[in-house]
């Protein structure tokens, strides 16, 4: 009896740890391209895309007033001339939704007379994961110590995934 208390209590701390720490491991953002400005002109998406990161999972979100603008997603020497080719993907929705499944680099415009021409175009690079954040080296003793509780709750992470084989 007192082996399945046991058992049931190391389940249920597994289970609390779990609960604490693993929404944070794998979580998709969902990036409106423009922030409140939407896709639009007069807009700096080369300065919106360095300020985000974007992963396998995440969604881009592109919203706009369609006919005036669309979204045209190509390949890179088109997104540098402002091509649109016969094979170019064309979204006219004005809100598109666009899945980020598999990492590399993707190119969008808008087609719509100048507007590419214009910097109505957005270039961004897909991880396959989230870049570790770095940690500044402490420099007195408690930032020593927050960064010794940081590590402790990482090796709490770990002993809880590890109980959870047990």
């Amino acid at each position: 009896m007192r082996t399945q208390s046991v058992m049931a209590s190391k389940q249920m701390l597994v289970a609390v740890f779990a609960v604490a720490f693993l929404p944070v491991l794998a979580v998709a953002t969902e990036h409106l391209v423009g922030d409140d400005k939407g896709w639009t002109l007069n807009f700096n998406y080369t300065a919106w895309a360095e300020t985000k990161q974007f992963v396998v999972g995440d969604t881009l979100v592109f919203k706009y007033g369609s006919p005036a603008h669309n979204l045209v997603e190509v390949g890179g020497p088109d997104f540098v001339a402002c091509t649109q080719t016969a094979g170019a993907v064309v979204r006219t929705s004005g809100e598109d939704r666009l899945a980020l499944d598999t990492a590399g680099r993707r190119w969008f415009f808008c087609g719509v007379g100048p507007h590419c021409k214009s910097g109505m175009k957005l270039k961004i690079t897909v991880l396959d994961t989230a870049a570790p954040t770095p940690q500044p080296a402490p420099t007195n003793p408690a930032s020593k110590l927050q960064a010794r509780f940081g590590e402790t709750a990482g090796a709490v992470t770990a002993l809880a995934a590890a109980m959870l084989v047990l």
